[in-house]
């Protein structure tokens, strides 16, 4: 087979700095909202789950749902391979039913030769899904995880999806993650907006506490956050911003704001473009020499297979269902990935 990952999912390249030429080591850290990743088995504690089954109105049956399984897997290994030649080292991924179906997709046949393991707590969402992680584990080793949960105190009986921490060692260095799937925007977006503020006030808490400890610690922060780089949650809340003069100044980077800036999304809406997909990081995974991991670059990963070429919709992400009509496609979101480097 022509997997190429006997470097443990990093690759080696080169710089060449006047007569010298500087190796550097590069891994793929990716995110993907994998739309409403269902199983057919009905789990009545779920509400979503009905609508999956062969009896409920999306007529979700095996087929279909090993459709889906396989088109996601053809585009998992592709995500960062223009560098990498191979599938991500760290994948975050959110709307999935339960383990079960990750457990699935990791052993499709396009990804079962990178061995992706999984880390996964079921969230008290009232839809029924979930944030999880995948990793390879030739390249990252966990240390610990957490799933910690979005409680809002004037709400008492409002679930949503918990955040997922995960700290380990991938390839030598000691980096966090957090897995985030924000609360909608449904109901509107200015009504909806104090559960998003919410959601990044408990996000920079969990970052927080970690850098208290070590304001050099790495961080990559990740997720659908149902807001674009410019929303109060982002920027006021999360204090997120693609300006790395100010991250003495105790910001989070985002280099997604510079997409956005550009008129460029990871999903589409009423004919305009949002950039709800956002990796975000700490000063110590951006600032700094490279003789361990650091920030290279950040993409939205929106090949042409990935989007309709044709009719209503032509140029939005090529999406598995169109309401309760199956249309057999990828997902309503394209995947975000950054690239991290560290000097050999």
């Amino acid at each position: 087979m022509k997997f190429i990952f006997s470097i443990l999912l990093i690759v080696l390249f080169s710089f060449t700095k006047g007569t010298a030429q500087d190796k550097y080591k590069i891994a793929t850290i990716a995110f993907y909202n994998l739309e409403n990743l269902f199983d057919t088995i009905n789990d009545t504690t779920k509400i979503l789950s009905t609508d999956f089954t062969p009896d409920g109105p999306k007529h979700w049956d095996t087929k279909k749902y090993y459709r889906k399984l396989s088109h996601l897997s053809d585009v998992i290994p592709l995500i960062g391979a223009d560098l990498t030649h191979t599938a991500p080292a760290i994948l975050g991924v959110s709307e999935i039913e339960n383990e079960t179906v990750l457990k699935d997709l990791i052993n499709m046949p396009k990804l079962k030769p990178y061995g992706y393991k999984i880390i996964h707590y079921e969230s008290p969402d009232r839809r029924g899904i979930d944030v999880g992680l995948l990793y390879n584990p030739k390249v990252f080793t966990p240390l610990l995880s957490k799933n910690i949960p979005l409680t809002i105190p004037d709400k008492p009986h409002f679930y949503t999806r918990s955040q997922l921490l995960v700290t380990g060692i991938l390839d030598g260095d000691t980096v966090s993650f957090i897995v985030m799937h924000w609360p909608s925007r449904r109901g509107g977006e200015k009504r909806s907006r104090p559960l998003r503020n919410a959601a990044a006030d408990l996000c920079r808490a969990i970052a927080d506490s970690i850098l208290q400890k070590n304001p050099q610690a790495k961080i990559i922060m990740m997720g659908d956050l149902n807001d674009d780089p410019t929303s109060p949650s982002l920027k006021k809340h999360l204090r997120a911003t693609d300006k790395k003069d100010l991250l003495a100044k105790g910001y989070f980077f985002n280099p997604m704001l510079t997409f956005y800036r550009k008129g460029i999304g990871s999903l589409a809406w009423h004919d305009s473009w949002n950039l709800f997909d956002n990796i975000i990081l700490t000063p110590g995974a951006v600032l700094g020499d490279k003789t361990s991991y650091r920030f290279y670059q950040a993409h939205i990963f929106n090949k042409p297979f990935l989007t309709n070429t044709e009719g209503k919709f032509k140029g939005y992400p090529h999406r598995t269902f169109a309401g309760d009509n199956f249309i057999d496609g990828y997902s309503d979101h394209f995947p975000a990935y950054i690239y991290l480097i560290k000097k050999l």
